[in-house]
């Protein structure tokens, strides 16, 4: 009988599987760079149609003094304040239309681009966990400047995560959350599946493994789900039926997780798409009548 040596052939397949797993190392090490990439932007002046005011806020974060820029528009005295947050690579321009409509209601209105997007300061987007500081830094000043109004905020995608996990206090009358995803975990293996199709999840936790030397924060700090327990005010979470992240069901559990009184939206026929857009009407005539309930009442 015969003796077939299959050393060469297992060594061949040993180094074969090594270069994979080398190369799926340095795709997720890259994905992870360009995910957190900053986003700096010069954002174009407001529209003429928009009473807006440059604001330029200093925040001071672990001895880093950060800028958070963004527009003002005063509105009717006592209508109540509205913050405005964009999502994920964009900037305050991103939420004018939602401005517009607010503006015309009567609702002062705040637009910032979060620490890392746009003219705000950052070396790189930590997907709401410094977010927050610049959220609490608006906060701060709209208190400030309008001390006996109400005040709402309405978060796209990662302005929602942001405003969750900035743990306000105290709490806003009224939250917003539009297409939040509930974990890191969720969020990015949505995204490299999207981008790479169904073996993107392999990549998750290269992912999450570089947070702590990348970003120097943990999977566990990123996790909006188990922070909205400790959000008490009112919110309404919307999110598209066809929107893959969050899914549906991601939604359905943000849902759960939230205090009374709340209230659900989930679009027909959108997707990961700005909502607003999607359907103005129904959009401003839901959120109208939300703000409507929290901020003009005498409670």
């Amino acid at each position: 009988m015969m003796y077939i040596d299959h050393t060469p052939a297992l060594i061949a397949l040993t180094i074969l599987a090594a270069l994979c797993v080398i190369t799926m190392i340095a795709i997720g090490i890259k994905v992870g760079g360009e995910l957190s990439r900053p986003a700096h932007r010069a954002v174009e002046s407001a529209p003429h149609d928009l009473p807006a005011e440059p604001v330029v806020l200093q925040n001071t974060v672990n001895g880093m003094v950060e800028l958070v820029s963004g527009w003002l528009i005063r509105g009717t005295p006592g209508m109540g304040v509205v913050l405005l947050l964009h999502g994920l690579r964009n900037d305050r321009s991103q939420v004018l239309g939602r401005a517009r409509f607010l503006f015309q209601a009567g609702y002062s209105i705040m637009l910032i681009d979060l620490p890392a997007h746009g003219e705000s300061s950052g070396e790189r987007i930590t997907f709401g966990y410094r977010e927050a500081e610049g959220v609490k830094a608006t906060m701060h000043y709209l208190a400030e400047t309008f001390p006996s109004e109400k005040y709402a905020v309405i978060g796209v995608s990662l302005g929602a995560a942001s405003l969750v996990l900035s743990r306000l206090s105290p709490a806003p009358s009224a939250v917003v959350l539009e297409s939040m995803y509930p974990t890191i975990e969720d969020a990015i293996t949505r995204r490299l599946q999207k981008r790479l199709g169904p073996l993107g999840s392999l990549l998750t936790p290269i992912f999450l493994w570089q947070l702590p030397i990348r970003l120097g924060i943990t999977a566990d700090q990123l996790r909006p789900i188990a922070n909205l327990p400790a959000l008490h005010s009112p919110v309404l979470i919307i999110s598209g039926a066809e929107d893959r992240h969050p899914t549906v069901a991601e939604t359905q559990c943000l849902f759960e997780s939230a205090n009374q009184p709340k209230e659900l939206w989930i679009v027909a026929g959108a997707a990961h798409i700005d909502l607003h857009a999607h359907n103005p009407k129904e959009y401003e005539a839901r959120v109208l009548a939300f703000l409507g309930k929290y901020l003009q009442s005498r409670n």
